[in-house]
């Protein structure tokens, strides 16, 4: 491999990350020395855990978007030929353990690995996103195998927030548990010169956790649930008044929010707003304190001339507006009103007005909030429950394998065949992949794939059994790859597996996460 040469090329932003050690002490004896080119970071001490994996509700699950590194991962081909993946010494395996009696149900007569599941995680900009992953075998059976994409963002030189791995993953359930990323490896190569030959990241998890159903409390239980680092949440939903007093009266915190109804402000009253409504006289006689004859000028639009029989003869203290008019418009007035002639001959209309009025009046909206608290409970260590793959480097190409994940992501010609909520599955045989030079990929090998993103991190599997669920990791999904410029992706990658990742990997494999705190 010709690392070395692409060392020459200087970083984004040019800074390295110091590295960290998770919060947990690490057991002695667990301690690994590091491979020459590791890279580790912490995620998150033993403390956070239990409030990180109850970040992660079923409704989060669910509403996260798969993440496209820098973007997008179409990695269109920019130039073919052959790839340099070649081995750098003998070929070895470590041998998988397995969980062939639990089963993560079948596709197409293919027992589908429980290994295998989402890993989820904020990016930068504070969205819930989510990668492909799987188990693998180590000494304290604590390690997850993902895309170093997936966990290390490259542009702010530090991993994602609130990193959880969920084997199994099915439409929002966690059916053996959330396992909240303690540490990262990773090489490097990929962290200081994002270099996509060394796109693979092992990740040490704590014990997993269970998340019981929702309880609802009062607001004072909630609270203290939450601060001592519980998972919660708040529900506000409109009541009447009645429900509303009693939740408040039993400690649940609420809020009323006026709305005031005004539409226009009639003259007399200051605050309300008219209707206008033609009534009679027997009609009148009932109605209180309300209703008022007001000359026309003086009272909103919409209101109604009357007969002078419906006009109330008492009670109004304005009088009715006379209008003085031709013969011709006297003759074609047909009413409401009374016309006549006055003692000086004056043709005249004699016009009735009556306005209701209705105070101004205010509806309150009245809010609870309702409280719940989630309680969680240990699912123990990871490879206790699942299992986990084998491992294997140095591997000649031209080898059968299998390849896990959760696509989700449409062809760049916009058909979207997966949904992201279901495990998929390829099998080809791994053959050289083409250089990609946006991505310093040139020595990753590939195999025909029709996946699009979302199954990135997902594994290479060589020597899949379907009785057993088990195989060896021999690669993780990096890049989804149009290599025929059709605009549909044809093949997935992976960085070659050689004697570098296998240094990597021994190193993430013998750490301890310690316990979490009851």
């Amino acid at each position: 491999m010709n690392t070395r040469v692409k060392r020459l090329v200087l970083p984004l932003g040019g800074a390295l990350v110091a590295t960290t050690m998770i919060g947990a002490p690490l057991a002695s004896a667990a301690q690994a020395a590091p491979a020459p080119d590791v890279k580790s970071s912490s995620l998150t001490s033993s403390g956070n855990a239990k409030a990180i994996a109850g970040y992660w509700t079923s409704s989060k699950l669910k509403s996260a978007k798969s993440y496209l590194s820098d973007s997008t991962v179409s990695a269109k081909l920019t130039k073919t030929g052959a790839a340099k993946a070649a081995a750098d010494g003998k070929p070895g395996t470590i041998a998988p353990t397995g969980e062939g009696g639990k089963s993560a149900g079948k596709s197409k007569n293919l027992n589908l690995p429980i290994t295998v599941g989402k890993v989820f995680f904020v990016d930068g900009k504070g969205q819930e996103r989510w990668c492909s992953g799987t188990s693998v075998q180590s000494k304290y059976r604590n390690l997850v195998a993902t895309a170093g994409h997936c966990v290390y963002d490259t542009d702010t030189n530090k991993p994602f927030d609130n990193f959880v791995f969920i084997p199994g993953y099915y439409q929002g359930k966690a059916p053996w548990g959330i396992y909240v990323g303690a540490k990262v490896n990773t090489h490097d190569d990929f962290t200081v010169f994002e270099d996509y030959d060394y796109d693979y990241a092992f990740v040490n998890v704590y014990d997993g956790v269970k998340q019981q159903a929702e309880k609802e409390v009062d607001y004072k239980t909630y609270k203290a649930h939450v601060d001592k680092g519980g998972a919660g949440r708040e529900d506000a939903r409109s009541v009447d008044h009645k429900t509303y007093d009693e939740w408040t009266k039993k400690g649940g915190l609420g809020k009323a929010e006026g709305i005031d109804k005004e539409d226009e402000v009639g003259p007399q009253y200051k605050g309300a707003f008219a209707v206008a409504v033609e009534t009679g006289k027997a009609a009148w006689e009932k109605t209180s304190g309300n209703v008022y004859g007001l000359h026309d000028d003086k009272v909103t639009s919409g209101s109604r001339v009357l007969d002078q029989a419906d006009w109330p003869k008492s009670g109004s203290k304005l009088e009715p507006r006379v209008e003085h008019v031709t013969k011709t418009e006297y003759d074609a007035y047909k009413g409401p009103g009374h016309k006549q002639i006055d003692s000086r001959g004056n043709f005249t209309i004699t016009r009735y007005f009556v306005v209701k009025y209705i105070a101004k009046t205010s509806s309150a909206k009245y809010t609870i909030f309702r409280y719940y608290i989630t309680f969680v409970t240990s699912a123990g260590r990871l490879g206790d429950n699942v299992g986990g793959q084998g491992f294997t480097w140095n591997q000649k190409l031209g080898k059968k394998v299998f390849t896990f994940g959760y696509p989700t992501a449409a062809h760049p010609d916009g058909n979207k065949p997966y949904s992201g909520h279901t495990m998929k599955w390829c099998y080809g045989t791994t053959g050289a992949a083409p250089v990609v030079p946006a991505y310093k990929a040139e020595e990753h090998q590939a195999i025909k794939c029709a996946f699009t993103p979302g199954a990135s991190g997902g594994p290479f599997l060589l020597q899949y059994k379907s009785s057993k669920r088990t195989g060896y990791l021999n690669g993780v999904v990096s890049l989804t790859v149009d290599s025929d410029k059709n605009n549909r992706y044809d093949r997935v990658t992976t960085p070659y597996f050689n004697g570098e990742t296998y240094g990597i990997y021994k190193h993430a494999a013998n750490l301890w996460t310690g316990k979490l705190p009851g």
